[in-house]
């Protein structure tokens, strides 16, 4: 068996021949194809901005707006120019590269973020800009004239961690600006200060909102982040859509009481209110069938001393499905659940609707073009939701979108123990291609 340090540690690319490869995962040798070393090359040298300890299997942290995102991003426009095109940054801090293509034609557009949460991995994200160059390297090498301009994008700040904001900059494309979104202010650093840090324009930032159609299509390759793939040894999924996001914020008032000298058949106890509740979303999640998935991530206990009996808790409660007529329903059985509880504990508790994200569905066309695409090179594939939230779901207002996922091993994201195989990291690259390819063949999709 091999083990995840032992497999970070093998060299070059005869380690990709040395792996046991998936049930059908065979390419064949049919031009054109990414280069498989050079990917891992660019995937390593990538760690080296942000790297938390010696090695690749340590992980990152390359938070947006950092000095290793400073860093990483300079390294990434000396690769652009290294393969003769020419880097652009927009407004909000996105860097695009458009190589070959008619100038009548909208772009294929295609790529992913290198920000990472605190303690993330070296591939969330990284692997979806690293393919990006190989896309546009393997059309050059091959020679290949195509009708639509090839566009690589790497996306600023897709994670939430800078500013309590996801997908953020692709989200400014998108065309969701607020009055007072630069003005926003995370570890003493203004947003529009932030912006500028990476060569952005805050005060033209509406120069970077793209019309509806200004691209032919998106497709972004990406781990799975989840066990799905992994478990059904299934190298490539093609995604469905992104699920839509219910969360409230809760607040369960009970009465604050001495621990010592209050009877338990006396009590208001908010935490114990709490701790069923948790259990409620849970088991409401759980008891029908679909993917959808429930949550409670916060919890917040007043006074919180060992000595006496809460008073006040405060919590989130989130549910995620691609269907929000599901969430709907989830959120009224939840809220139901909570009353039976407050009755039960003598206590209130008050659901607020804090926040809300709609479904983006993925297109059939590019979902068609994916799964034709893995075909091609004799890779099986299964269709799924992500659960997670990507810059595609933003761009999916624009322009038909698709995702491709490969398995990430054991599910583990957001950490440094994260890991995609050599292999697989190619075999998303590859159909990443293909999918490029083939879409440069549709007028519409």
């Amino acid at each position: 068996m091999i083990t995840r340090r032992s497999f970070l540690s093998l060299a070059g690319a005869s380690a990709l021949a040395s792996l046991p490869r998936r049930s059908g995962a065979a390419f064949t040798q049919s031009t054109p194809s990414i280069d498989a070393a050079r990917l891992r090359h660019r995937l390593e040298r990538l760690s080296y901005h942000g790297r938390t300890g010696m090695s690749f299997a340590d992980g990152v942290n390359r938070v947006a707006y950092s000095v290793p995102d400073l860093t990483a991003r300079a390294w990434i426009i000396d690769e652009i120019k290294g393969m003769d095109v020419v880097p652009r940054i927009d407004a909000a801090g996105n860097i695009f590269a458009r190589f070959g293509g008619q100038p009548n034609q909208p772009a294929i557009l295609f790529g992913s973020h290198i920000d990472s949460v605190p303690t993330g991995g070296n591939f969330d994200g990284d692997l979806g800009v690293m393919s990006a160059f190989e896309v546009i390297q393997a059309v050059q090498a091959a020679k290949i004239q195509t009708r639509h301009p090839l566009e690589m994008v790497v996306w600023a700040h897709e994670e939430s961690t800078a500013f309590g904001i996801g997908t953020a900059a692709s989200r400014i494309v998108a065309g969701d600006l607020q009055a007072g979104d630069m003005d926003r202010v995370w570890n003493g650093m203004k947003r529009s200060d932030a912006i500028r840090r990476i060569a952005g324009n805050p005060d033209q930032i509406e120069t970077g909102v793209k019309a509806k159609g200004t691209w032919h299509s998106y497709v972004e390759l990406h781990i799975e982040q989840g066990g799905t793939l992994d478990k059904a040894k299934i190298p490539i999924g093609i995604v469905e859509g992104i699920v839509a996001i219910h969360r409230y914020d809760v607040v369960i008032e009970g009465q604050v009481n001495h621990a010592g000298t209050t009877p338990m058949n006396e009590r208001h106890d908010a935490m114990v209110a709490a701790a069923q509740l948790t259990l409620a979303v849970r088991e409401i999640a759980s008891r029908r069938q679909g993917r959808q998935v429930g949550t409670v991530g916060r919890i917040e206990i007043e006074p919180n001393s060992p000595n006496v009996i809460p008073g006040r808790a405060m919590l989130s409660v989130e549910f995620r499905d691609l269907s929000e007529q599901v969430l709907r329903e989830l959120g009224d059985a939840v809220k139901a659940r909570g009353a039976e509880i407050a009755r039960d504990t003598g206590t209130t508790i008050t659901f607020t609707l804090a926040s809300t994200n709609v479904p983006a569905m993925a297109s059939s066309g590019v979902q068609d073009a994916i799964g034709r695409a893995a075909a091609a090179v004799k890779l099986t594939t299964m269709k799924l939701p992500s659960g997670a939230g990507h810059d595609a779901q933003q761009i999916a207002r624009l322009c038909p979108m698709g995702m491709i996922f490969v398995p990430s091993v054991g599910g583990i994201s957001h950490s440094p123990k994260e890991l995609t195989t050599w292999e697989d990291c190619a075999n998303g690259a590859n159909v990443l291609l293909r999918t490029v390819l083939e879409l440069d063949q549709r007028d519409s999709l």
